[in-house]
């Protein structure tokens, strides 16, 4: 899946991730994120194929950097889906 690269993080400037080229092609041409990780349905973590930036959705549904925080959050947002969504399949079946 292909995400386009909203205007406001379109001329960040790379992490330390990737190559000068790939430093340069995003900062030129924007990012090119794919999904990395399905947190929740509608969660999720995209990572930049070409300087390896990894960003995440946020709260109010906006591409935000991946901080160690936000991993953990996504951690565990991912935990208690997987738990509910277990739940609910047991009780259906």
């Amino acid at each position: 899946m292909l995400f386009q690269t909203p205007p406001q993080l379109m001329k960040t400037s790379t992490h330390h991730h990737g190559n000068k080229f790939s430093a340069f092609f995003c900062n030129l041409f924007g990012h090119h994120y794919v999904v990395s990780k399905k947190v929740t349905q509608h969660i999720k973590e995209y990572k930049c194929i070409h300087c390896q930036k990894e960003v995440t959705t946020d709260v109010s549904g906006k591409l935000s950097a991946l901080t160690p925080q936000m991993q953990e959050i996504n951690s565990t947002l991912e935990e208690m889906y997987q738990k509910r969504k277990s739940r609910v399949v047991h009780q259906v079946a």
